[in-house]
């Protein structure tokens, strides 16, 4: 390697450089304390955030969209809680035939157990077995007197039964192979009401679904998992939650066995490699302390935010080793060797640290709580990060090589990574070669595939649902291989997924509500905007004869007049224009309704005090998100009352719409930022603000890169990776400032130009190569989640690390040298043209 300069102007040390070098080089030991008792007061707050947060709920607190979703479930199920509070499905599958005799016993001998079973509070069980039992025995309304029916029926009346039901649209829920010919299906469903506290939360619910499980397990002719599944929403968030036990178990232990190869490689010295496993882990300790004195839970968006420290920290770390061995390689001392070492790098950690943090920051602008707390707990992550790497660990390999100078603790790899007559010293300059060859061709080449790659990006999709944090089925095979504690859970939910995807046609969410609440229920124009409203319906939207498929008041109000011949008198009695639909005193159909035998089912539908109606659509199961809330959002615009499009699948799109919108707020505020932040310090530091665009020229590079390879790859924007677009600018700089800073470092010295890129490109290159293989390989290695979203992240913060890295060496040198250029010939030439 060329030699450095024998000394540094010392007028160009900034003074946080100076006195951190001052404390690491006089009072090392003395730091190290100060260090391990703050590790301790950290560690007194792990645990402390509170619960655990996983799945979609995380990111639609506070929502004002998901504050009406629950206001409505508030009016229309709260009132119901008294009768039961929650709801469970348990689906099963017959091949030859689910409406079968022995099938249809078999349902009614699980509705009866889970009736009469003591701690299970299921109020009320339905299921196409009961629902036929009821045509056989219309008087019969017990789980045992709907088995006798169907016992004692012959296979004609049976066979009768299922038409009559089907006919009258009251079956029940079987899967959409049912013939009525053949009176057969596939897959069925039973219903189960429990009656739970309002103020059950979902570990309430959860162990009343464990108990369904037992009884279905129980009964003779079911294997649960297998051809009988319980499915409710607190077993899917249990499972949900599971996942991220599941796959840290398999993406922990292979992340730390890379990490430690890779840094192995890297610093070839046991003393070395144990105090940068040190500093990772009291990284961790003091990220996690701090979220749990600030109250903030752990959830699958804070997941990410560890790979990036460790990313930061190893970086950190192999460039102090590193850069400390250059100066021990030339005979200087301990303390004079580390002194030199944080007065160049801890100005290009300060910078380092300052952009990450304005990176993670951004993230604050968000309106999604979620990524407001990634940006809250990866910049104070950042800060401890700098601290720990650009303190601690300085103070503690002085103090470590002090005591083990003149002992015969033996000497391992001491040499820098990049050294001259090294194979990696030869590769390392091939920018410096194009630079000095062909600067401006390189330089456009880099900034046309940004640019297009950036273009490109532009089409990249947006993801929300509760299916985004769902697992590779494929990756869940392989690893059910694993031994045991590898080898995943059984997520029933998949099983479910598939049932209502291919059996019932309908998605995961499967309805849209349009929701009203206007005193203008209660007038006589209200039915009419109702039967409008689910007339000639958007296409996104199951329908038969030009009819919605939807649940409302006015359908209720049909049916009980089919049912009851006094009821409908006082529907036409109310029908001015004898279209069907109650256009005059149409309150007092309401108050009729409500007090007959169909109340209940009509307070679902309309409040008690009729102040709001809600129309529940289904929705097609070639419809995607997007189109199911646009076409909920035209009805509830072409409805005269005051209606809101609401439901699952409509908060979940408007968290994709504002996932999009802080994507971008962010990036563009980190970008602006970052340039402002570098400009004013190189300017302060170098008197040179330059210098702070000429590191953002590589940066813009790896982030149009980083978006095509998003649309490239089929990775959707989602709440999980939207900080990495901002983030990338962060690890863009990391790369960067730290070729920039030495660069500047040797060449203000009095370097040539070419001779100051090939030392930077060699000393600090070797560096950056052992950071961006451990951080590739080790963190990388995320994409072997369970959880795609988790997988799709590894994946970009790999390449992210990756395009920051071929930037920092390959178009950095050349954006320099055309700066150069540009500054000592062409404006020297235009001012003399011009004079």
């Amino acid at each position: 390697m060329v030699d450095g300069p024998e000394s540094h102007d010392t007028e160009r040390i900034d003074p946080l450089s100076r006195r951190i070098t001052t404390i690491v080089s006089e009072r090392p030991l003395r730091v190290v304390l100060a260090f391990i008792v703050l590790t301790g007061v950290f560690a007194a707050g792990l645990g402390g955030g509170g619960e655990q947060q996983a799945g979609t709920d995380q990111f639609t607190e506070n929502l004002e969209e998901a504050e009406a979703l629950e206001d409505m479930q508030e009016n229309f199920d709260g009132g119901a809680r008294a009768s039961g509070g929650s709801n469970a499905n348990v689906f099963i599958e017959d091949d030859r035939n689910v409406l079968s005799k022995p099938s249809l016993l078999r349902m009614l001998k699980t509705q009866q157990r889970l009736e009469t079973h003591d701690r299970l509070r299921v109020t009320s069980t339905m299921s196409p077995a009961s629902n036929i039992a009821r045509q056989l025995d219309p008087e019969a309304s017990t789980p045992e007197e709907w088995y006798r029916a169907v016992e004692r029926a012959s296979q004609r009346q049976l066979d009768g039964a299922i038409r009559s039901a089907a006919d009258a649209n009251s079956l029940g829920p079987v899967s959409t192979d049912f013939s009525s010919g053949s009176a057969s299906a596939s897959v069925a469903q039973i219903l189960v009401t429990y009656d739970t506290p309002p103020m059950a939360d979902d570990a309430d619910n959860a162990r009343l679904q464990q108990r369904t499980i037992d009884v279905v397990d129980g009964v003779e002719g079911y294997d649960h998992g297998e051809n009988a599944i319980v499915f409710g929403n607190a077993i899917i968030n249990e499972e949900v939650t599971q996942l991220l036990n599941d796959t840290a178990i398999v993406v922990f232990p292979a992340a730390i066995l890379l990490i430690t190869f890779f840094l192995v490689v890297a610093y070839r010295d046991p003393i070395d490699l144990f105090l940068g496993f040190v500093a990772l882990v009291m990284t961790l300790v003091w990220t996690f302390g701090f979220m749990g004195y600030a109250g903030i839970p752990f959830s699958d968006s804070l997941v990410t935010v560890f790979p990036l420290l460790l990313a930061v920290g190893i970086d950190f770390g192999i460039h102090i080793i590193n850069r400390y061995r250059e100066e021990r390689g030339r005979g200087t001392g301990i303390r004079e060797s580390m002194g030199i070492t944080t007065t160049q790098l801890s100005a290009a950690f300060l910078i380092v640290t300052g952009t990450t943090v304005i990176g993670f920051a951004a993230n604050l602008t968000s309106s999604l709580s979620q990524l407001r707390d990634f940006g809250i707990v990866a910049s104070v992550g950042m800060v401890f990060t700098f601290a720990i790497f650009g303190v601690f660990l300085p103070a503690a390999k002085v103090g470590l090589d002090g005591l083990r100078e003149g002992t015969r603790f033996p000497e391992f790899g001491s040499s820098p990574l990049g050294r001259e007559g090294s194979i990696l010293g030869a590769i390392l300059p091939a920018g410096v070669t194009a630079a000095r060859i062909a600067p401006a061709v390189v330089l456009v080449a880099a900034l046309v595939l940004g640019g297009v790659g950036g273009a490109y990006g532009t089409g990249v999709d947006t993801e929300f649902s509760q299916e985004a944090f769902f697992p590779d089925e494929d990756r869940i095979e392989q690893y059910q291989t694993l031994p045991e504690p590898f080898a995943p859970s059984q997520y029933t939910f998949m099983t479910v997924l598939d049932y209502l995807e291919e059996d019932f046609e309908q998605g995961f969410i499967g309805s849209v509500t349009i929701y009203v609440e206007d005193r203008a229920v209660r007038s006589d124009m209200a039915l009419e905007d109702i039967d409008r409203a689910v007339t000639d319906p958007p296409e996104a939207f199951v329908q038969s004869d030009r009819r919605a498929d939807a649940t409302s008041i006015l359908g209720v109000i049909d049916s009980r007049a089919e049912a009851d011949p006094e009821f409908a008198a006082l529907v036409r009695q109310h029908d001015a224009d004898g279209d069907g639909v109650p256009d005059r005193d149409v309150d007092r159909v309401y108050a009729a309704l409500l007090d007959s035998p169909a109340g209940d089912q009509a307070r679902n539908s309309i409040t008690e005090d009729r102040s709001a109606t809600r129309i529940v659509y289904q929705v097609d199961v070639d419809a995607d998100q997007t189109e199911a809330t646009q076409a909920a959002q035209q009805v509830a615009e072409e409805m005269r009352m005051d209606a809101v499009p609401t439901g699952q699948l409509v908060v979940n799109q408007v968290v994709i719409d504002r996932i999009t919108e802080s994507a971008l707020r962010s990036l563009i505020v980190a970008f602006l930022l970052t340039a402002g932040f570098l400009m004013l310090f190189y300017r302060w530091l170098e008197g040179r603000a330059v210098y702070g665009l000429i590191n953002l020229v590589p940066v813009l590079v790896t982030v149009g890169l980083l978006a095509g390879s998003m649309r490239y790859f089929d990775v959707p924007l989602t709440p999980f990776n939207a900080p990495i677009l901002s983030v990338s600018i962060g690890l863009g700089v990391d790369y960067t400032v730290h070729f920039m800073h030495r660069f500047v470092d040797e060449f203000e010295n009095g370097r040539d130009i070419h001779a100051a890129l090939r030392t930077t490109a060699q000393g600090t290159g070797g560096a950056l190569t052992g950071s961006m293989l451990t951080t590739v390989c080790g963190l990388g290695v995320l994409y072997l989640a369970l959880i795609p979203l988790i997988a799709e992240f590894g994946l970009l913060l790999a390449l992210g690390v990756f395009y920051a890295y071929l930037a920092s060496l390959l178009v950095l040198p050349s954006t320099i040298v055309v700066w150069h250029a540009l500054e000592t010939r062409v404006v020297p030439r235009l001012r003399d043209t011009a004079a």
